[in-house]
């Protein structure tokens, strides 16, 4: 024969029904654990583009001047450029004019000169510079 339940034991259904309810509360702590893991990853990803979208934000502007400054420097070099072309030739003409001063001084001064001589080389010099 079997023995009769001890007084103090709980009836059958309902150690039954505690550790099914056990059971779930468990499995529901798991779950919280879970969601709380998955979500601290999503929370992650939101400050990182968060951050992101501010940095963007931030360097955009400094894009476009960085382009603008770009420009105003190539612009700046093409007219040193064309500067120092110019001052090449100016400093050309100046060389130029100056070997034609000294023979024309050259002529003045020449124990032999005269007014014929030296207007003839004057415009002969005048000749060639125009028409090179």
């Amino acid at each position: 024969m079997t023995a009769p339940p001890p007084s103090n034991a709980a009836p059958q259904w309902l150690q039954i029904l505690l550790s099914v309810l056990g059971l779930l509360g468990g499995a529901g702590g798991l779950a919280a654990i879970a969601a709380v893991v998955v979500q601290r990853g999503k929370f992650r990803a939101e400050a990182a583009d968060l951050l992101t979208d501010t940095a963007l934000t931030l360097v955009q502007p400094m894009r476009t001047r960085m382009a603008e400054l770009e420009a105003e420097a190539q612009t700046a070099r093409e007219q040193l450029r064309a500067s120092d072309e110019r001052t090449r030739r100016l400093q050309a003409t100046i060389v130029e004019l100056r070997a034609m001063l000294d023979r024309w001084y050259a002529l003045i001064f020449a124990p032999d000169a005269t007014l014929r001589s030296i207007r003839y080389a004057v415009r002969e010099d005048r000749r060639r510079r125009d028409h090179p």
